[in-house]
């Protein structure tokens, strides 16, 4: 008979190794300035990456081994204080803790009566709360907003589906056609995709000289759409595009979803915890109008990836979209079974992780003040990023400053756009290859930005400065190099 169990032989043995693996941890996280922000994986690290399934044990000790020498060291670099691209949060080091003790417990939080359900309902209310949602608000936990807008969105398509597309498929659901800025995230798009919809009933409308939805257009667009037969049903407001940071003009797209009869869906995967923060709330205003928000958590909330959260203020339509108990899912009126309504009911995923407990540490560690104002800092440090550009010589402020991204190049007097753009694609890469710092790059009006993103607790303003220096410095030599 096998009476393998995997449990450790050992357990001394085993708490001994994980209490030196923490203090590696924690070393890791307070020494972070001491190391680059990014450095390449060599190709060796990556060769050992080719071994074959291990079919005997190695040891929890050699595969810490390995975790160390191959794995550790060639981290994207987020958790550094000058990794400035695209928009990834930072971590805790409380949230380390909080990662450990999810494992501890491995809970699913799928449904029945247990310690983690309540957890997350209480995260869920409290946010519900900070947007000014209802009491019959619903919500969830998911890996990011990229799920969650596709759980708002399908709850919209199944109520406006007349809320027989789950049975019927899509019917006249076909027709549907739905509205968002040419500024919004692609997981927009693709959410259209994989509900059936298609992206081609997903208009983007046009943006103003400060990136934000354009009314008139979005008027115009829903009006042509109802003229040519179509059924408009939902429009898409954007809290922080990840181009530039904008904020559209929430309280008004809320106006005209209402006058419409559309489902307005908020994206605010980092802007909208800028309510966290009093100062920058009222950037926000009219997203408490909306359907539906969603958001991270592992961005401005700091807490390791992954969580993040859908808000639906019609809780029955969410739980019509996705309630479906099956008899081995049969609720019970006492006992484990119990607990209704199960989150299994509000989305696609049964087997769900117990990622409420980060987000429940950070905040209960750190309270929302806190956060507000690490927020708010951040934001601070893209206005004194602005200032610099604004006052060099070199740099060329491509965008306005919303919140907390900041879009520049390095220009030289007479060179053509497709020169500059190749140019400060190399600066990027110099940047990031010798490890100063890790900016990204985008594409506004045809030029290639540098596109900072500061959504990390650990930057200071001598990190900003080092940044434009290292940016002018890497564009004179690269002139130097090749002049025109």
């Amino acid at each position: 008979m096998i009476t393998d169990d995997l449990d450790p032989d050992d357990w001394e043995a085993f708490r001994g190794l994980c209490h030196a693996m923490l203090d590696e941890a924690i070393d890791h996280v307070r020494d972070v300035r001491d190391r680059p922000v990014w450095q390449p994986v060599p190709e060796a690290v990556k060769a050992a990456f080719t071994e074959p399934l291990p079919a005997e044990a190695q040891g929890l000790e050699a595969v810490c081994g390995d975790f160390r020498d191959h794995v550790l060291p060639y981290a994207t670099g987020n958790i550094h204080p000058r990794f400035f691209g695209w928009v990834h949060g930072t971590g805790t080091p409380g949230g380390i803790l909080a990662e450990l003790l999810t494992a501890t417990m491995n809970a699913n939080v799928g449904g029945r009566d247990h310690g983690a359900v309540y957890v997350e309902r209480q995260v869920v209310g409290w946010f519900r709360d900070l947007f000014g949602f209802p009491a019959t608000t619903s919500g969830l936990l998911v890996s990011g907003t990229s799920i969650a807008t596709l759980i708002a969105l399908a709850v919209a398509r199944n109520k406006h589906g007349d809320g027989k597309v789950r049975h019927d498929g899509l019917g006249k659901t076909a027709s549907l056609t739905a509205y968002t800025s040419a500024e919004a995230h692609n997981s927009v798009a693709k959410a259209f995709e994989l509900l059936g919809l298609g992206r081609a009933a997903l208009r983007a409308v046009p943006v103003d000289e400060a990136y934000r939805m354009d009314l008139a257009a979005l008027d115009q667009a829903i009006q042509a759409d109802r003229a040519a037969g179509h059924r408009p049903f939902a429009v898409i407001g954007t809290a922080g595009t990840v181009n530039t940071g904008a904020v559209d003009d929430l309280a008004a797209i809320a106006d005209i979803a209402k006058t419409q009869g559309l489902w307005y869906h908020v994206d605010g995967a980092f802007g909208a915890l800028a309510a966290l923060s009093p100062t920058l709330q009222p950037l926000l205003a009219g997203i408490e109008a909306a359907q539906s928000v969603a958001f991270d958590f592992h961005k401005w909330l700091h807490v390791p990836y992954d969580a993040a959260c859908i808000l639906i203020r019609d809780g029955d339509a969410h739980l019509a979209a996705f309630s479906s108990r099956e008899e081995y899912l049969a609720a019970a009126p006492r006992g484990l079974a119990g607990g209704d309504p199960w989150y299994c009911e509000y989305g696609p995923e049964l087997s769900r992780g117990f990622r409420a407990l980060k987000v429940w540490f950070t905040l209960k560690e750190h309270g929302s003040a806190r956060i507000g104002r690490t927020i708010e800092k951040n934001c601070q440090q893209a206005v004194y990023l602005g200032q610099l550009v604004d006052a060099h010589p070199t740099l060329e402020r491509l965008a306005p400053i919303a919140l907390n991204i900041v879009c520049f190049r390095y220009v030289v007097a007479g060179a053509d756009v497709e020169t500059l753009n190749r140019l400060n694609q190399e600066i990027v890469m110099d940047l990031q290859e010798q490890g100063t710092a890790a900016p990204s790059t985008t594409t506004l009006g045809g030029m290639t930005a540098i596109r900072v993103n500061i959504t990390n607790h650990r930057s200071r303003q001598d990190d900003v400065d080092l940044l434009v220096d290292a940016v002018v410095a890497i564009g004179d030599g690269l002139c130097r190099e090749t002049p025109s």
